[in-house]
């Protein structure tokens, strides 16, 4: 796709953007639907002002991680932001694109001016201000990148998210699970339980400041409610058997759940408003794992009625069961693409587990990964990564990431024991 050139210019505080398009044409692009991605070159100098060059590292940082962006070297050198760049310089040095930027408090507040250039049609791109407080800086960085990352290949960025997971430590005799929470790049891990209770299957809201998980102890497990903001945390409340695999519709109105009893378990929803919770399935089989189509219509499902664990998509409010996955192996933890165009999943067979992405009515169905055991994916809200656990044989968990080509295939930031991990939308 070509890319349009725009001078932009806007006050951005954490919350809103406004943005005003020029008529300039550009020369630059990142197709992200070759089938041979191309880095695209990127500088990023330090930024001007305090923080500048860390605020400079963890946009590079974001965007080559990605796997579109090459970083070009430029230790020791500056760019003025108020002053068009030697563009000859940039280019020598091999860069097609190139972020500067300047870092100042006004009034308390951090203010932070970023350009983006086309090197080789010596153009502006974009041109933001965003504001917040200083300690927030890091979100800053982020809301760069994912304005760089939009203005150069078309579509949204995911770096301004946040990641819940389960924390594994200890032994493998004495394994310490824990509810935790960081930044998409790593930075900022938090703790939200104490370790005395089993933590599986946390999952955000489409708020991204509420989670929901399950808790097993040994008289039984309950799903929590947990708002990030606040620390409150309720139950959804008792049930006939072991509740377990919870995830919030698109709306945050309810809860899709299995409940397991007498060795059948079904899938369940709660109304978070009234609290009333209906059955959805009541298949003598194994039913669990639901997950919401994007705009709440549909929920996908595993169930072993037809003799294996396969993917099957209902109506959100039961019935008209369908099967869509056909090969070989035994198919789990499916989850809907943010943009509703693939279903994820996790796929045992071949003596490996793999993760994997087909259409919503069964076709194209790819394999992305495999190992000893990757599992548990999960979306960045933009619908071009998936994140997952990998843990290797006599090793522990860990996250990566793989785009939905299955060509950019990374280890996460976060090096700690991690399980289970859930991508929040977009911070507000």
């Amino acid at each position: 796709m070509r890319m349009s050139a725009a001078v932009l210019a806007a006050c951005l505080a954490l919350a809103g953007v406004s943005l005003a398009p020029s008529n300039a044409r550009a020369e630059i692009e990142v197709d992200v639907n070759r089938g041979d991605i191309r880095p695209l070159p990127l500088a990023a100098p330090d930024f001007e002002g305090q923080r500048g060059a860390e605020i400079a590292r963890v946009v590079m940082d974001n965007l080559s991680r990605s796997g579109l962006f090459a970083p070009v070297d430029s230790a020791g050198r500056r760019s003025e932001v108020t002053v068009e760049p030697d563009f000859g310089v940039w280019k020598s040095l091999g860069a097609q694109a190139m972020v500067n930027g300047k870092v100042q408090l006004v009034d308390g507040r951090l203010q932070v001016d970023f350009r983006l250039w086309d090197v080789p049609a010596g153009q502006q791109l974009l041109g933001l201000q965003f504001t917040s407080t200083p300690e927030n800086w890091r979100r800053v960085a982020h809301k760069i990148s994912d304005a760089v990352y939009e203005r150069l290949t078309g579509e949204k960025g995911y770096f301004d998210t946040r990641v819940v997971f389960v924390s594994e430590t200890g032994s493998r005799l004495e394994r310490t699970l824990r509810l935790a929470v960081m930044d998409q790049d790593g930075a900022n891990p938090s703790y939200l339980t104490d370790g005395s209770e089993i933590v599986l299957s946390p999952r955000f809201s489409a708020s991204s400041q509420e989670i929901t998980y399950m808790a097993l102890r040994p008289e039984g497990s309950a799903v929590y409610l947990l708002n990030l903001e606040t620390g409150r945390r309720e139950s959804l409340g008792q049930f006939p058997g072991m509740v377990f695999a919870p995830r919030f519709s698109p709306d945050g109105r309810q809860v899709a759940f299995a409940v397991e009893k007498n060795g059948n378990s079904d899938i369940w929803v709660m109304n978070l408003v009234n609290r009333q919770s209906r059955r959805l399935t009541s298949d003598p089989a194994i039913d669990t794992s639901p997950a919401f189509s994007p705009d709440g219509s549909r929920i996908v499902f595993n169930s072993d009625r037809g003799g294996s664990p396969q993917l099957y998509i209902m109506d959100a409010a039961g019935g008209g069961a369908r099967r869509i996955s056909f090969g070989d192996g035994r198919y789990t933890s499916p989850v809907w693409s943010p943009t509703g165009d693939f279903i994820a999943f996790t796929r045992q067979g071949g003596g490996q587990f793999h993760i994997g992405v087909m259409r919503p009515e069964g076709s194209d169905e790819r394999t992305l990964t495999s190992s000893y055991m990757d599992e548990g994916p999960t979306w960045a809200p933009n619908g071009r990564v998936l994140l997952f656990s990998r843990q290797e044989a006599g090793g522990e968990p860990h996250l990566w990431t793989v785009d939905v080509t299955g060509r950019i295939l990374k280890p996460a930031p976060y090096t700690g024991g991690a399980s289970d991990p859930a991508w929040s939308p977009l911070i507000n």
